[in-house]
């Protein structure tokens, strides 16, 4: 009986991944959604039934309905190199001139749409989705595989003859119809509309709940191959095999690639979308040229940054005019205000534009910015469009120069502006309910403390209903303050106590950079945490040794005084120690470190036996010295393993940089 059941687990799977391919990567339904609906129905039951026969990439995945409280750090096989940009078609033909300088015979070129998204890696084996990656710094990506898998142009199983082991990269996006659906649904329901298709998409992927990130409908096209010893010669090759296999990739027939071996045709591609591109139901930001051939990108080589076989041009920035209705200003959590224009409504790039960002006050002085005006808004890649100019032929009669705000929005504290800076901020630091909330949200933010079980809206909750104050009173709450509160179960409230109680493992450096302290963002935190070892020895700092610090100037060290200066800071610090936080370097911490690498500046690059690639930069920070990312006059040496980068390995050379071996990096750190 088992065996009949799995049969018909493995049949319905494998035939509603038939559809799923029919229907969203071919546009040809092969039955009605009815009858897709039946079997998936079937499959599900059958699911729930026997857990254990159930695929994990079945298509009953394609709903989500996981929950991934942590996406993992991945280290990409194959480093997500991003492209040289051009704005100008000059840029271009030097380009083409150069790969033909570089290179020998005839060179053809690919021409692709930019896909305005966000790049995703996908991992197959054994024609079986492993796994999907983001770009993330181009090293190291998060693993959102379970999210990948409900978006049905993205085969879960491939047919055909496929390598065994490969990756495909591509672009993950939301079309323009999808976007306007959901920005009208949050209007109705109240909540704030999001500002572009590009980051709702990239959003939507860090979702802790596939099942919203399924009803979100994301999309993605597939635009490059990577794995050793691939059988294909060129790039247009590999992504046709690609599409036999299953993946949603650029169709010629819909202008979406184009081959050509000249300037011309390359030219003449760019034209051709800078104008169509309006009419595509997603946005693009500009068209990618690469050579064809693998063997002659190989033989063109890399940069530090980027490949030498490719190059992204970006169409200008649509500039559009309209009327300011008023100017609103905003208060972060660090007490910085923030102007906001507030526009008439237009049609921005395949967005409702309402609101712009003006900067601060200089900005609207340099612009001389009055309501009334029409002003030239432009969206360059920004989430928040900017004004850029004013039209003052349109100038209403009498328009009254802006006065910019003299009190805080929130709390009505006179603003401040230090002297050499561009913003003003609100001084009311603990009585301004935007900062104090402000800075609790940052406190339990994931790069910071991490705490599981509570998010924003829980903590401004908590502050309004007078449960906390300060980040301190965070670690005061009791179960049965939580209960109370709206949309507050008592598996929550368990949640939110046992993520609070973990958070007292996070080690200083993290909690440091969560204190909030003005211009101390994470690799500041990191450099005071290791080179002063303690809370206490910081607090104690004076000017002199801060700025003694590597990359400690006299900003950061003003700050950290005066922060340290104000009792109440002293105070909530003390709280927090008695709360059980990390606020000293671990043991294990110390006994890792020396000074045997002080002052030494050295790039890694290869494969490496003993230990990773992150490892290897984390032992040289542990000794003191600094990574370096890329070879220059300043680098002292090149940590070079196996398969070393081309180029870097030639500027070394040609620099005198010494080059060192894993082993004999190991034994200058003992």
């Amino acid at each position: 009986m088992m065996d009949g059941i799995k049969n018909r687990i493995d049949a319905l799977t494998k035939e509603l991944n038939e559809h799923n391919y029919s229907y969203y990567v071919l546009s040809e339904p092969s039955i009605s959604d009815y009858e897709f609906d039946q079997l998936l129905k079937e499959l599900e039951e059958l699911e729930i039934e026997h857990p254990e026969l159930a695929h994990k990439n079945s298509p009953t995945k394609r709903v989500g309905g996981d929950i991934t409280k942590r996406f993992e750090t991945v280290t990409h096989r194959f480093p997500m190199l991003s492209l040289s940009n051009s704005y100008s078609k000059e840029e271009i033909a030097d380009f083409e001139a150069r790969v033909r300088k570089l290179v020998e015979g005839d060179i053809e070129f690919i021409c692709e749409l930019k896909y305005d998204g966000c790049a995703i890696g996908l991992t197959y084996e054994n024609g079986e989705l492993l796994r999907a990656v983001t770009r993330g710094d181009g090293t190291k990506g998060e693993d959102v595989t379970t999210n990948i898998r409900t978006i049905n142009t993205i085969p879960l199983y491939l047919h055909g003859n496929y390598p065994k082991d490969f990756e495909i990269r591509g672009e993950v996006f939301l079309s323009l119809d999808r976007f306007r659906a959901l920005n009208e649904k949050r209007e109705e329901d109240g909540e704030p509309a999001y500002m572009n298709p590009r980051n709702t998409a990239s959003g939507t992927l860090k979702l802790q709940d596939s099942a919203v990130v399924a009803e979100r409908g994301l999309d993605c096209y597939l635009y490059s191959l990577h794995g050793k010893e691939l059988p294909f010669s060129t790039h247009y090759e590999a992504l046709s095999a690609a599409g036999s296999w299953g993946f949603k990739v650029p169709k010629e027939e819909l202008r979406y690639i184009e081959r050509t071996n000249s300037i011309e045709g390359i030219m003449e591609f760019i034209d051709y979308w800078d104008v169509e591109r309006h009419k595509l139901p997603f946005e693009i930001d500009g068209i990618v040229i690469k050579v064809n051939s693998y063997y002659k990108q190989e033989e063109l080589g890399y940069t530090a940054k980027s490949p030498r076989w490719a190059i992204a041009y970006k169409f200008k920035a649509e500039q559009l005019s309209t009327r300011l209705e008023s100017i609103t200003y905003q208060v972060g959590r660090t007490g910085a205000i923030t102007p906001v224009a507030n526009l008439s409504p237009i049609l921005l790039a395949g967005t409702t534009v309402k609101r712009a960002s003006l900067h601060n006050a200089d900005q609207i002085e340099k612009l001389d910015l009055r309501v009334g005006d029409s002003v030239f808004v432009e969206k360059g890649g920004e989430i928040i469009p900017k004004v850029v100019g004013v039209d003052l032929s349109l100038r209403p009669e009498g328009a009254a120069i802006t006065k910019y705000a003299e009190l805080c929005p929130d709390c009505s504290t006179t603003l401040v502006r230090k002297e050499g800076e561009a913003l003003h901020y609100c001084p009311n630091e603990y009585g301004c309910p935007t900062q104090i909330t402000g800075k609790m949200e940052h406190f339990i933010s994931r790069r910071a403390m991490d705490i599981d079980g509570i998010g924003s809206e829980t903590v401004v909750q908590l502050y309004q209903q007078g449960l906390i104050q300060d980040i301190a009173d965070i670690y005061a709450i009791k179960k049965e303050d939580l209960l109370p509160l709206e949309r507050m179960a008592e598996k929550s409230a368990d949640n939110l106590i046992k993520g609070v109680e973990a958070s007292k493992q996070i080690p200083f450096e993290r909690v440091l950079f969560a204190l909030g302290i003005r211009y101390v963002g994470e690799t500041v935190a990191k450099k005071l945490a290791r080179h002063f070892g303690s809370i206490d020895n910081l607090c104690l700092a004076k000017f002199d040794e801060l700025v003694e610090v590597a990359e400690i100037g006299n900003r950061i060290a003003e700050s950290l005084i005066d922060y340290f200066s104000v009792e109440r800071n002293r105070l909530l610090i003390e709280r927090l120690k008695e709360f059980g936080l990390q606020l000293e370097v671990s043991e294990d911490e110390s006994l890792s470190r020396s000074d045997k690498l002080k002052g030494k500046i050295i790039v890694v690059s290869g494969v490496f036996e003993s230990l990773s690639r992150d490892e290897l930069k984390q032992s040289i920070e542990s000794n003191g010295g600094k990574v370096g990312s890329s070879v220059s006059g300043k680098t002292d040496y090149l940590l070079a393993g196996d398969k070393v980068g081309p180029s870097k390995l030639a500027k070394a050379e040609k620099l005198g940089v010494q080059l060192i071996s894993e082993e004999e990096f190991l034994s200058m750190i003992g």
